[in-house]
C-alpha cells in the first residue's frame, strides 16, 4: 500500500510539474491549447475526441518534445490513427513518457460521429501504467468526452471533459473541463479562445490566432494564465504532409519546444 502510494504522489508531482506539456500536438501548443472547437486532426484524440470526426481521411500523426524546460528525463511522445469509415472515425493511439526511474504508458482508443454536419461528438478512454523504479507500477483506466457545433462556416463551439473517472485515493489525474469558441475572421486567419479548469486548479483563459500566409505555410500564437505561458508555432502543409513546430514559453520553467507530423492516406 505505501508504494502505491509513492508513485501515486510521484506521479501527481510529475504531472503538475509539466502541466499542460503532456496534451499534444504542436499545433495545438502553439496554440496554448485555445482551438478546442476547432479541433480536426488526430490528436483530437487526446484533447477532444469530437475532432476526430472531421478527419476526411485515414491519418497518422506523431508528437515528440525532446527536452521539456530542458530536461531530457521529460522527453514524451505520442503517437496516434485514425480511420475514417461510414459508421464514423475509430483512433488509436499511445503515450511514452519519462526516464529509467519514472515511467508513464497509455494505450488510447476513441470514436468519434457527427449529426448532420453540425454537430459533432466524440469520446475516447485510455489504460495507464505508471512504474517507478524499485517501487513497482500502478494501473489506471479514464474516459474522455467531447463535442463541438458548427453554427456557422465561421464560428464554431467545443467542449471537452477529460479524465471524468476519479478514484479518490489513487487517481493521479485530475477531472477537468475545457469550452471554447473559433470564429474564422479571414478565410485564411482564425481566432480561438477556451477556458480551462481543472479539479483543485484555477480557472485558466487561452487565446490563439492562427494565419495562413501562403497555402502551405501557417503560423501561430497563444497565450495563457494560471500559470503564464506564450506560445508559437509554424505550421507546412504540402500534398499528404504536414510539419507543425511548437515553442512554449513558461514564465518559471522556461522553454520547451515540440514538433508534430500529421500523414493523410
Amino acid at each position: 500500500m505505501n508504494r502505491i502510494k509513492i508513485i501515486i504522489f510521484a506521479s501527481i508531482l510529475f504531472n503538475n510539474f509539466i502541466s499542460g506539456q503532456l496534451d499534444p500536438g504542436a499545433k495545438q501548443i502553439s496554440l496554448s491549447h485555445s482551438d478546442i472547437a476547432f479541433s480536426n486532426d488526430v490528436f483530437s484524440l487526446f484533447t477532444n475526441p469530437s475532432g476526430l470526426a472531421k478527419i476526411p481521411s485515414s491519418q497518422f500523426g506523431i508528437y515528440y518534445s525532446p527536452s521539456p524546460f530542458g530536461i531530457k528525463e521529460m522527453a514524451n511522445a505520442y503517437l496516434a490513427f485514425n480511420q475514417t469509415t461510414d459508421l464514423g472515425s475509430f483512433a488509436v493511439g499511445l503515450l511514452n513518457y519519462g526516464f529509467n526511474l519514472y515511467k508513464e504508458n497509455k494505450f488510447y482508443l476513441g470514436y468519434g460521429n457527427n449529426y448532420n454536419e453540425k454537430f459533432y461528438y466524440g469520446f475516447s478512454a485510455y489504460y495507464e501504467s505508471i512504474a517507478i523504479k524499485n517501487y513497482g507500477n500502478v494501473n489506471f483506466f479514464n474516459i474522455s468526452i467531447g463535442g463541438s457545433y458548427s453554427l456557422s462556416k465561421e464560428l464554431f463551439l467545443g467542449f471537452a471533459i477529460n479524465d471524468i473517472l476519479r478514484n479518490k485515493e489513487y487517481s493521479p489525474n485530475s477531472a477537468s473541463v475545457r469550452s471554447g469558441i473559433s470564429y474564422m475572421v479571414l478565410k485564411n486567419s482564425v481566432v480561438h479562445f477556451s477556458i480551462f479548469k481543472q479539479l483543485n486548479f484555477p480557472v485558466s483563459v487561452c487565446s490563439g490566432i492562427e494565419y495562413d500566409i501562403i497555402k502551405y505555410f501557417s503560423l501561430r500564437f497563444g497565450v495563457q494564465n494560471n500559470p503564464d505561458k506564450y506560445s508559437a508555432g509554424a505550421g507546412i502543409n504540402y500534398s499528404i504532409f504536414k510539419v507543425d513546430y511548437a515553442v512554449n514559453q513558461h514564465k518559471d520553467l522556461g522553454l520547451t519546444h515540440q514538433l508534430g507530423i500529421l500523414i493523410n492516406f
